[in-house]
């Protein structure tokens, strides 16, 4: 069975720092990445979707984090085809995703920004957001090709927006296109009561990595405040229906990430303490409903295909004049299986 780490999809955002969870004595940056990485073994970076990451910052939290922690790194903005502010922008390039140089320039600051993790064994995956309106399509394809050619070898992880990915008659179609590009499915926890609802599917395209987030069940969801949007705290049930999912997912992947996007309070880390917990209380089942089937076996990886959950990252294709970052170094892979292995190192 592969590893389970559990965590959260930030670790400094404002209403968790003003919620007390932090003790006194560790409410600056670096006691707080270190008391989350003693009780948590991932943790997603979604300030790299608002701003390019920066080199510094990543060789802190390599530093700061013990062996075998890992980050989960949201993709920026532009790389996604999500609206981005000309402010953040570097160098004042336009933040025009169609246009092939600024995507080489951006493309080769994302990858030198995260190479000190990938350097460090820190790099769990690299998270593809896609906005709400990519739908399956020619033009959706060819943008995942893109992506894929310029991250080969990358450990990827994509989450769809738009339900329709997932839907009956198109999901096989959709677990094979990202087992193709060697990306992981993100699976989802949402309300179900909303025409934006993605389906809580549970599909395995790679040998590596699955991803499971928890967004919450607000019908705010897409329409409200952040806070409206985020607000619900799970309740014990509520994790206890995935355990079944979560064990089949390891028991096909390397490893497991499940991330905790409720970041309302400390609703976040108390959920994710709480699916730790059952975690390890729960026995694996032989009757436990299997993960979806993803994709067919014609499109499957290869047997030999690397399954290593070391973070390899191959260097970002330059733009002209931009130097290329080092090449990947190989790390060692973990093999614990239980999320148990993580709540006490550090």
């Amino acid at each position: 069975m592969g590893q389970i780490l559990v965590g959260t999809c930030s670790w400094t955002d404002r209403a968790l720092v003003g919620s007390g969870w932090y003790p006194p004595g560790r409410r600056d940056a670096e006691g707080r990445l270190r008391h989350y990485a003693e009780r948590f073994g991932v943790v997603e970076v979604d300030a790299s979707y608002y701003a390019l990451p920066g080199e510094r910052n990543s060789r802190l939290w390599a530093e700061r984090t013990p062996d075998g922690f890992v980050f989960d790194v949201k993709a920026f903005s532009l790389l996604t085809g999500h609206p981005t502010r000309e402010a953040v922008m570097p160098d004042g390039l336009r933040a025009e995703h169609r246009d092939p140089a600024v995507l080489d320039q951006v493309w080769a600051r994302f990858a030198a920004g995260i190479e000190p993790l990938r350097e460090a064994g820190r790099l769990g995956s690299v998270l593809f957001q896609f906005p709400p309106w990519f739908r399956p399509g020619q033009r959706a394809e060819a943008f995942l090709r893109e992506c894929a050619g310029r991250t080969d070898g990358w450990p990827l992880a994509v989450e769809f927006r738009h339900p329709s990915w997932w839907e009956p008659g198109q999901a096989e179609a959709t677990g094979a296109l990202l087992a193709r590009h060697g990306m992981a499915a993100v699976a989802v926890d949402m309300s179900q009561r909303l025409a934006s609802s993605v389906p809580p599917v549970t599909p395995v395209t790679s040998p590596r990595l699955s991803v499971v987030r928890f967004h919450g069940r607000s019908t705010a969801w897409g329409t409200g405040s952040k806070e409206d949007r985020f607000r619900h705290a799970y309740g014990e049930d509520e994790l206890a229906e995935w355990l079944p999912r979560v064990r089949r997912l390891a028991e096909r992947t390397e490893q497991v990430h499940v991330l905790f996007n409720n970041c309302c309070g400390d609703a976040a880390v108390s959920a994710a303490e709480t699916m730790t917990r059952l975690l390890d209380e729960a026995l694996p089942t032989d009757n436990a409903p299997p993960a979806d089937h993803m994709p067919p076996a014609d499109h499957a990886p290869p047997a030999d295909a690397p399954t290593s959950t070391a973070a390899r990252l191959p260097r970002a294709r330059p733009a002209p004049g931009v130097p290329p970052t080092p090449g990947p170094r190989p790390t060692p892979a973990r093999s614990s299986s239980s999320s148990s292995s993580r709540r006490a190192a550090g």
